[in-house]
């Protein structure tokens, strides 16, 4: 097998890997704030025992620990309410939310990088809005408070892109993947108290969702980081890109034979899906002659994408 086909399946499996993490988030019992307060520091922690990661603290400047640090704060933000989302309504609505983000995205880089708006990126967020319109109407009324929460997910996910953008060469992506994680984790603790709650604000999970929670921690977040980061060596700019557009759609269908979701969602959600994500797909071949974005920079959007996002 030729080393560029190997690094094809390895992204491709570092995406279906992300896939699961919306299935485990309906999985875990565990309310969204307690989920992704330990997913953050149970990432962190592994990613201490990395010599690599502890040379790239000491040879940080401060103020770029800082920066980090506050969008560390913006993925936490973005986990919670995505996770939220899912907890609100389901696993395939929290997904389809992630296959908005670039629509933000478009409207948030060129405030972010301080270039000129393009058209063709307005036009991508025209073509969005009767895909939502569709999910709106074929999706129950009780789970639409957890499509807007997965919308203020979307935003999130693309602010903390647009800010990583700026910065992903000016460090090691395990070193600033460690710094995001953990100052999010503090972010959280400090945040739990301030939202409404019954019970420990972080309670310590049962063995089942210990559990899930190893899985979605290290299989499903540090693993396919690790993955990506040496596939990426051998794969271009745009096809990583059109790659990771894909984790919504395993997502979704991935919902449908673990969680049975497709008896919750009727025909108007699947082809609202379908549009937001012919959107999505086509946006790239649109821009292709734009500059791309690097590599280090695209995982910086894949599920929380994954970290570097």
């Amino acid at each position: 097998m030729s080393t560029t086909r190997k690094a094809h399946l390895q992204i491709h499996f570092c995406v279906l890997l992300w896939g699961f993490t919306a299935i485990l988030g309906k999985l875990i019992t565990l309310p969204a704030l307690p989920m992704v307060w330990w997913r953050m520091l149970i990432v962190a922690v592994a990613l201490l025992l990395f010599p690599r990661v502890w040379r790239g603290l000491r040879a940080m400047p401060v103020k770029l620990i800082g920066a980090y640090a506050g969008i560390g704060a913006l993925v936490a933000l973005h986990w919670l309410t995505f996770y939220g989302a899912i907890k609100l309504a389901n696993a395939s609505v929290g997904a389809l939310c992630i296959a908005i983000a670039p629509i933000f995205l478009a409207f948030i880089e060129p405030w972010v990088a301080r270039r000129r708006f393009d058209p063709r990126e307005l036009l991508m967020g025209i073509g969005v809005v009767p895909g939502v319109a569709l999910v709106l109407g074929g999706i129950p009324g009780g789970m639409r408070t957890g499509l807007l929460v997965g919308v203020l997910s979307a935003l999130f996910v693309a602010l903390f892109s647009a800010f990583n953008k700026r910065m992903v060469e000016h460090a090691d992506p395990l070193t600033v993947t460690c710094i995001e994680l953990g100052s999010g984790t503090a972010f959280l603790t400090l945040l739990a108290p301030l939202l409404p709650h019954t019970g420990a604000l972080l309670p310590v999970p049962d063995l089942h969702d210990t559990l899930l929670l190893l899985v979605l921690s290290l299989g499903c977040t540090l693993l396919p980081f690790a993955l990506a980061l040496g596939a990426l060596r051998h794969l271009s700019a745009f096809t990583t890109q059109m790659t990771t557009n894909l984790e919504p759609v395993y997502a979704i269908v991935l919902a449908i034979p673990f969680l049975g979701e497709q008896r919750q969602l009727d025909g108007l959600f699947y082809l609202g899906v379908v549009i937001i994500l012919s959107t999505v797909f086509l946006h790239p071949w649109i821009s292709r002659k734009k500059p791309t974005r690097v590599p280090g920079e695209i995982l910086g959007t894949a599920e929380a994408k994954n970290l570097g996002e």
